[in-house]
């Protein structure tokens, strides 16, 4: 490989070990030229991230079309306003659509997902019962309008991002595509070897009934998962109903937000203890779900203002109060917002959550265990939407009697973020070294580093492993030639290249292994049966690293290098 200024991230004077530390994430992406910021929340992707782009996108091909079938194709990055407000999600969605016009005044929007375009386009190719079901998948660029881009790739303006849907003529087809598109996504993070949690979640505005989140657990999260002790159940927050280990113990002050029905004939009384975040989802299915969403985003004067003018004598209205189980009668009670009114027009409900569950307090699904919470950065994301498209967009099939009233199509949509996987594994797995990629996604597997005066012997080597399949084309040595071998070696491990081989002639013919094991490696790997069995023969000695400041080393012939390595990868 020929060495250039865009492959190496640092010549000798930029380089200096200690900065690293130092660095944010995406600071030490920036510096180790991996991407480049163009403007808040938008990269560009240098050679070293696209090669970890392809290979993750290779692994996400891979499983969506051998495991479960999938077809690939690609919408356009253009959306038409008048798909978006076939399901009014041109307002809806407004704020974080880059909105733009063609130049003869029609509206359109750059892809920030692609419900409303792959139901439009499927119309087409829909007629019978017969032409399901079936999925079908893309993996592109995404365009968010993101007010607050922050994380580097984890929250940006443009993404990459793997979306796919799936189209049946019953739920129960619709459940079994879900299902079985959980369990290829489960194959496909497994193949990182990096832990992740599967997490039940509120479908939000996605609509539909059900949705799992897939998050990896780190403290940079911004995300909050519950587990409960006992059962087990994992939800996020916003699904998380929890219950206190003694209802009704609050007895100081509680406040109220105010919301209102879908016709604004009734007011609803959110009350809670003083201090604690009110639960919107909790509190969209009181009255199951006959609220007005709106009320998320109003204050309580404006509600009030709304109830009134839709209400001629308030005295008259209907009120609902809706208590949280934590507090109780005695609880210090705000001041009503009105003077006149009748006992009788109201009602009250009693004895739910209402709010963000906490830390210790008790699981709502079995009574019985308590619920830890941990930090996640959410990776993927299924949902089971029903018709929640396909009925306002008249996606229809003729049945078995060709009849196609009411037979409108079931659902469902699948979300994987690869660039915030990349950033998310960035943040999670780096050390004091640098980056640590997993070995499945990592721009190289293997950097060989020699002085340049060692160019026949480094030659000679990088021949030897050029023979495995599976190491040629995965192997960095773009150094520039004033470093020393010291830096070399440094900079293979700030870039996150999980094996360095030390070539030097005091040594030769062995050479040199370093590893870089993410925290998550096995404890036990397979190599070391190996070692027992050929370590001799290999000439094969290994230094285990004594504390968490050096790497483990292996020294092995040169001849056996290539089948060390292997071995070594396999583990990782």
């Amino acid at each position: 490989m020929s060495s250039t200024k865009l492959l190496n991230p640092f010549q000798l004077k930029h380089f200096n070990k200690s900065v690293l530390k130092q660095l944010s994430t995406p600071d030490l992406l920036e510096k180790l030229n991996y991407v480049k910021k163009t403007q808040s929340g938008l990269f560009h992707y240098l050679p070293l991230s696209v090669r970890i782009i392809d290979k993750l996108s290779a692994v996400i091909h891979s499983k969506l079309q051998n495991e479960l079938g999938a077809i690939h194709l690609e919408l356009g990055s253009l959306s038409s306003k008048k798909l978006w407000d076939t399901t009014n999600r041109w307002q809806k969605q407004g704020n974080e659509l880059f909105k733009l016009k063609d130049g003869k005044g029609n509206d359109f929007c750059l892809i920030a997902t692609c419900e409303e375009d792959i139901t439009n386009l499927m119309g087409n190719y829909i007629n019978s019962y017969k032409d399901m079901p079936f999925i079908v998948y893309q993996l592109n660029k995404k365009y968010r309008d993101e007010k607050r881009p922050r994380g580097g790739l984890l929250r940006g303006r443009e993404f990459l991002m793997m979306d796919a849907y799936s189209f049946a003529t019953t739920e129960k087809e619709s459940a079994d595509i879900f299902t079985r598109t959980n369990k290829v996504y489960d194959s496909i993070f497994q193949t990182l070897k990096v832990p992740y949690v599967k997490a039940w979640a509120d479908n939000g505005d996605m609509g539909g009934d059900l949705s799992k989140e897939f998050h990896f657990v780190d403290k940079s999260g911004e995300d909050t998962l519950f587990e409960c002790s006992n059962c087990h159940n994992t939800t996020t927050q916003e699904k998380t109903e929890s219950l206190p280990q003694q209802e009704g113990h609050e007895f100081g002050n509680v406040e109220v937000k105010y919301g209102l029905s879908k016709d604004h004939n009734t007011l609803i009384c959110y009350y809670f203890p003083e201090g604690r975040q009110l639960n919107l989802n909790l509190a969209m299915k009181v009255m199951d779900h006959d609220i007005d969403p709106n009320f998320k985003f109003l204050s309580n004067s404006k509600i009030l203002d709304i109830f009134q003018k839709a209400n001629e004598d308030i005295m008259f209205a209907n009120i609902i109060r809706v208590m949280d189980c934590r507090i109780n009668s005695r609880s210090n009670f705000p001041d009503f917002p009105f003077k006149t009114y009748l006992k009788n027009n109201f009602g009250q409900i009693d004895g739910i959550s209402i709010v963000d569950a906490v830390a210790g307090e008790r699981c709502v699904e079995c009574g019985e265990g308590t619920l830890t919470s941990s930090k996640s950065i959410e990776v993927g994301h299924t949902f089971m939407l029903g018709t929640k498209y396909s009925k306002p967009m008249d996606l229809k099939f003729m049945d078995k009697d060709n009849k196609a009233t009411d037979n409108y199509v079931q659902m469902g949509c699948y979300g994987i973020g690869v660039t915030r996987i990349i950033g998310s594994l960035a943040e999670m797995l780096r050390d004091p070294r640098g980056l640590n990629w997993p070995v499945a996604i990592a721009p190289y597997l293997v950097s060989i580093c020699g002085a340049e005066d060692n160019a026949s012997l480094t030659s000679q080597i990088r021949e030897k492993l050029n023979q495995s399949p599976s190491l040629k084309d995965n192997i960095y040595q773009s150094f520039e030639g004033n470093m020393s071998l010291g830096t070399r070696i440094n900079v293979s491990h700030a870039l996150g290249i999980p094996i360095a081989v030390i070539v030097g002639p005091k040594s030769w013919p062995n050479v040199e292994i370093e590893v870089r094991r993410k925290p998550t490696t096995l404890e036990d790997p397979s190599w070391k049966q190996i070692h027992k069995q050929k370590g001799e023969a290999y000439d094969w000695k290994v230094i285990e690293p004594s504390n968490t400041q050096q790497l483990e080393k292996h020294i092995v012939s040169q001849q056996y290098a290539q089948t060390v390595i292997e071995l070594l990868l396999r583990d990782m």
